[in-house]
């Protein structure tokens, strides 16, 4: 038996255990934007640690980054072999609305060979399958081909602010020629991409506050500023009519694509009636002047992505409310800076803040920008040859509307660029309820990084 049908004899008669890990994995509600879930990013990261030393890596730790942890672990055979480090994180969304949850997101069920759960597709599915490559690759061969370095999160989906403090203290730790990113996507089921860029980001909340206290209607209404109302005020200023973002400044250094870019997105097979159909909306809209998917994967937005104040239960409640509040994120394109954008924002919303009421930013991430790598990076024809093998197709050369702000982060302080490597795709109902994963990305997932590993060997050489 050769070395090759080892490793995937080794895969193949262990799938049920690695499943089963994954279940275990999904059970733990390690929702980093909630502090009652603290413990749970904990564990999590614990039992991550553990399975990393399962799967014969050195070095473990969780460690402290001031916010949610990291774990690290580790391989290295000879320091002149390449050195690859394999990314993801282990935090997921929140659940909500949860009663659109078909089965319980933290007690995950496998229907026709998909696991339903909370984060099995984002990111905690994807982030397994380097574990269990290299765990066959060690118990087959009892080597890896490349010097190997994992490094998790637990607070990509909140943004990962305390990581450009931990990524700039260890640099030497982290230290690798090239990360390979299990979070992310393929186009879909039968064609694969190689994802060149992803958005940056900024968030915040803006909280508008009134009286003192919520106020009888019929004593005051009319009297006092309400707040919802001026909310309404500041939310409707944000954009006109077609979609455009109107804060002055917000398009100021915006990097137009060039007639090549256009040219290659274009043709990425995109059906916008299909689109609509599966959205279940009568019309797609955003910024005029681009094509939809120029739109996501190259132009900024503004976007309301949660928004209260007043009475919210059932009937009527004849109020003044004393507050109200959006949660506000924004989508950044190649050289937009996060804090620009962030004062640009703050600046609107104080010359559109109506008298009689205060307005306030909380709970403000550090942004993230925008993340680009050549397209003809050795290491993105080494995936792209891989995944050609894994589908029976070459890859089409995509971006991706989303963000990963660590990819900035690791091409900054380490001088490594990040290749997407993961194998979800957009219908899994990432971030809403009903999430899944497909056992078949798994193990495609699995022999991919064997065979990526190996190829990078050569990729590599020094």
């Amino acid at each position: 038996m050769n070395e090759l049908n080892k490793w995937q004899d080794y895969l193949a008669e262990n799938r049920d255990r690695f499943i089963q890990e994954l279940v275990e994995f999904v059970k733990i509600p390690s929702i980093s934007a909630l502090s009652e879930h603290t413990e749970d990013m904990n564990e999590a990261g614990r039992w991550f640690a553990k399975r990393l030393k399962q799967a014969g890596l050195n070095h473990v730790q969780v460690l402290p980054t001031g916010g949610h942890p990291v774990v690290y672990g580790d391989w290295i055979d000879d320091p002149k072999l390449p050195t690859v480090l394999i990314y993801g994180h282990f935090d997921v969304q929140p659940i909500d609305p949860i009663e659109l949850w078909e089965t319980p997101p933290f007690d995950p069920v496998i229907k026709n060979e998909r696991m339903y759960g909370r984060g099995a597709s984002d990111d905690k599915g994807n982030l397994m399958s380097p574990v269990a490559a290299i765990e066959a690759l060690l118990e087959t061969t009892g080597r890896l081909p490349v010097n190997v370095k994992f490094f998790a999160e637990g607070q990509e989906e909140i943004g990962s602010p305390q990581l450009p403090r931990f990524i700039a203290e260890n640099k030497d730790l982290l230290a690798c020629d090239v990360v390979l990113s299990a979070d992310g996507l393929q186009m879909s089921v039968d064609q694969p991409t190689i994802d060149v860029g992803y958005r940056g980001m900024v968030a915040m909340e803006v909280h508008v506050q009134g009286p003192a206290n919520d106020l009888h209607s019929g004593l005051y209404g009319g009297m006092v500023q309400n707040p919802i109302h001026a909310l309404a005020h500041i939310v409707a200023s944000l954009h006109d009519e077609e979609g455009r973002v109107t804060v002055p400044g917000f398009y100021e250094d915006v990097e137009e694509l060039s007639v090549q870019e256009r040219n290659q997105m274009a043709e990425i097979p995109f059906n916008e009636v299909d689109t609509k159909e599966r959205l279940q909306v009568d019309a797609l809209f955003g910024e005029p002047g681009y094509s939809s998917l120029e739109r996501v994967w190259s132009r900024p937005t503004l976007e309301i992505c949660g928004i209260g104040g007043g009475y919210q239960a059932q009937g009527f409640k004849g109020i003044v409310p004393a507050e109200a509040m959006i949660k506000l994120t924004c989508r950044l394109s190649a050289r937009q800076d996060p804090e620009k954008i962030t004062h640009a924002i703050q600046n609107h919303i104080d010359n559109h803040t109506l008298p009689g009421v205060k307005v306030s930013i909380k709970d403000r991430e550090s942004g993230a920008e925008a993340y680009r790598m050549p397209v003809d990076h050795p290491v993105n024809l080494a995936a792209a040859k891989i995944l050609t093998q894994l589908y029976g197709k070459e890859p089409l050369v995509a971006r991706c509307g989303g963000s990963i702000p660590v990819c900035g982060l690791f091409l900054k302080e380490l001088q490594a660029y990040t290749v997407g490597f993961s194998f979800s795709y957009e219908d899994e109902y990432l971030h809403s309820p009903n999430e899944f994963f497909r056992l078949d990305s798994m193990d495609k997932g699995q022999k991919g990084y064997v065979l990526l590993l190996q190829e990078l060997a050569e990729t590599l050489k020094k």
